[in-house]
């Protein structure tokens, strides 16, 4: 599956309270139906980490490389669009043939598509789909591949209804509360602009994180000493997505050739008001040990996370390092943030970094 080799994309969640003793047993009751039961309707449950038709989940095959480790299955039969449409064009054009009509009313071809969606998901074989959750128990994180608000839903259903208590996701908002830095709904919006106010701003606390991340490597040098890690270093690469709140679609901008960073158009977005919401993060210890990964910045979902090549290991070892190495990013940025909120909750010292802000923004150098 996704965490034991290449990159990994995940979510972190925060456990509440432990696991139940006998969770491999709720999780096995909970496994996913045979395959051949699937009918018309999505069919979903619980498999082994090992693959998405392991459907006898047992304590040998729960855990591996001392985390436990099972996949949300998710399986249902679709009809490729082209297929689909092809096949009501089919019945639509016979059925102008055979009653001389010019055009179909809406509601005869909608019972066209109807009866063809009946006639074609019997045949359609099935589609899996899997949401990999590896849990890292004594430091009370979840990891998750649950990227979009949808699989967030059916992740978070689905484990609560079978261990019994709901998962926190790590969020902007729930990671300082989680680490006592305050609540960042007190934030009032903040421009990091001159030729904006305050009030015309987005007041997303991650997309201020995101930037203020951008702003400490370029004008700060992008280094911070991370406890129990030694000194950390932090860079900002494109992709880059800057927004700024509402609903014209130039209020987005995707900044992707060469070099997004020193584009001009980066420094105009800055200027108009526009905030990181999406950008390429990299973390480096200082042994040259390097994660890069991209960031949105609202949810704090990772993509793409490449971790450190590691050394050859049998494949539990070699889970158990790449888990390692996970936890070690989750503690840099985290640590990270920490730093960015205990600017942001002292007035003072939040007022002068804002000044550095705006001048950092107006005087970025630009390459063509």
């Amino acid at each position: 599956m996704a965490f034991e080799s290449g990159s990994v994309s995940f979510r972190m969640f925060h456990l509440p309270q432990p696991l139940p003793s006998d969770c491999v047993r709720l999780l096995a009751e909970n496994a996913a139906p045979p395959i051949d039961t699937l009918g018309d309707n999505e069919l979903q449950g619980w498999v082994s980490g090992r693959h998405l038709l392991d459907r006898a989940i047992d304590n040998d095959n729960a855990y591996f490389g001392g985390h436990l480790r099972v996949t949300l299955m998710q399986a249902a039969r679709k009809i490729p669009g082209p297929l689909l449409r092809a096949e009501c064009k089919m019945e639509e054009l016979a059925q102008l043939q055979a009653s001389g009509l010019e055009k179909l009313s809406g509601r005869v071809r909608s019972e066209i598509r109807r009866s063809v969606t009946e006639r074609l998901l019997p045949q359609m074989p099935p589609t899996l789909k899997g949401i990999s959750m590896v849990v890292d128990e004594p430091n009370q994180v979840v990891y998750a591949e649950a990227l979009s608000e949808k699989q967030l839903d059916a992740f978070n259903i689905s484990f609560t209804q079978t261990i019994g208590f709901a998962l926190i996701p790590f969020t902007p908002d729930t990671t300082a509360i989680h680490r006592r830095k305050g609540n960042i709904r007190d934030w009032n919006a903040t421009s990091f602009s001159a030729e904006v106010g305050d009030e015309q701003v987005s007041n997303d606390p991650g997309e201020d994180f995101l930037t203020w991340i951008w702003f400490f490597t370029e004008a700060r040098g992008g280094l911070f000493e991370a406890d129990k890690l030694g000194k950390v270093a932090v860079m900002i690469d494109g992709p880059l997505q800057l927004s700024l709140e509402g609903s014209n679609a130039a209020n987005d901008v995707v900044l992707r050739r060469g070099e997004p960073r020193f584009a001009a158009e980066a420094k105009s977005a800055l200027l108009s008001g526009k905030k990181l919401r999406k950008a390429k993060l990299t973390l480096a210890r200082g042994d040259d040990t390097q994660w890069t990964g991209t960031l949105d910045a609202s949810s704090f979902v990772l993509r793409s996370l490449k971790l450190p090549e590691g050394e050859k290991l049998d494949a539990a070892s070699k889970f158990q390092e790449r888990m390692m190495y996970i936890d070690e990013f989750r503690n840099m940025f985290f640590q990270l943030y920490d730093r960015f909120c205990t600017e942001r909750n002292d007035p003072a010292t939040w007022s002068a970094t804002v000044s550095e802000m705006k001048e950092w923004a107006a005087n970025r150098k630009t390459r063509v």
